[in-house]
């Protein structure tokens, strides 16, 4: 069931007026979408490009879960994004790079960043944010960027404007919700899976203090990265730049 939307103007971030609100004892489940952002960011503490006309919005809702399994939700939204991606650009274009980058022919269209704190009435409260691309592409990305407007499928008059883009959303991630909450966390990494190209061949990792290259040997049931080194060893990944089939 899709969660309600507000539509404000303006906020420094979508995650920071999430966190806001349950710090305040709100609970969610709500969408909080911003046509603009002042302090967007990223992971790794990266800016996040606020062009107006593109998405900014953040999921707060409260769970019981641990905190390592509310994580799992970064699976269902980058699943979530690319279920909206399919409905404006030609399905065959959309893939997902691990372990939440949506790409878009290739190139990065949406950003994904999951916060998370103890709630005032108990449990966790989540911000799931996310960004996506919808008529502009910021300029000053570290990889390489497109946006819904460029790749428009045969018979899409133009990509679509903030509001119709949160609806949507707020459906394609309430259905990947319900199903991790009433079914687990398999049916999201599976579908997840059928979407990520790249898991088994060459995969360099750039972590915090280091960079490792390998051959990626998909992925553990938690979504680590499995990543063999040229000594036979094996390393699990479960946070870092990947880059699949190429060089950092």
């Amino acid at each position: 069931m899709a969660a309600p939307v507000l539509i404000l103007d303006e906020t420094d971030s979508t995650n920071a007026e999430a966190r806001r609100r349950a710090e305040a004892g709100e609970v969610g489940s709500l969408w909080i979408t911003a046509r603009r952002q002042t302090a967007g960011r990223g992971r790794r503490g990266r800016q996040w490009g606020s062009d107006s006309g593109n998405l900014f919005t953040s999921l707060l809702l409260l769970t019981q879960k641990s905190p390592a399994e509310a994580a799992q939700l970064t699976f269902a939204a980058s699943l979530a994004v690319a279920d909206l991606l399919d409905r404006y650009v030609p399905a065959a274009l959309v893939t997902i790079k691990w372990p939440n980058d949506v790409l878009l022919d290739g190139r990065k269209t949406s950003g994904i960043l999951i916060e998370s704190g103890p709630a005032p009435s108990g449990g966790l409260w989540l911000a799931v944010g996310i960004g996506v691309n919808l008529t502009q592409t910021p300029g000053d990305t570290e990889r390489p960027a497109t946006c819904i407007a460029e790749h428009l499928a045969h018979g899409v008059a133009s990509a679509p404007t903030v509001d119709e883009a949160a609806k949507v959303l707020a459906e394609t991630f309430g259905v990947w919700l319900d199903r991790w909450t009433t079914l687990g966390f398999q049916p999201i990494l599976d579908a997840w899976i059928a979407r990520t190209p790249g898991l088994h061949g060459p995969c360099t990792a750039r972590l915090t203090n280091e960079t490792l290259t390998g051959t990626a040997d998909g992925v553990e049931a938690d979504g680590s990265l499995r990543l063999k080194l040229s000594d036979g060893s094996l390393r699990v990944i479960s946070a870092g730049d990947v880059f699949f089939g190429e060089a950092a």
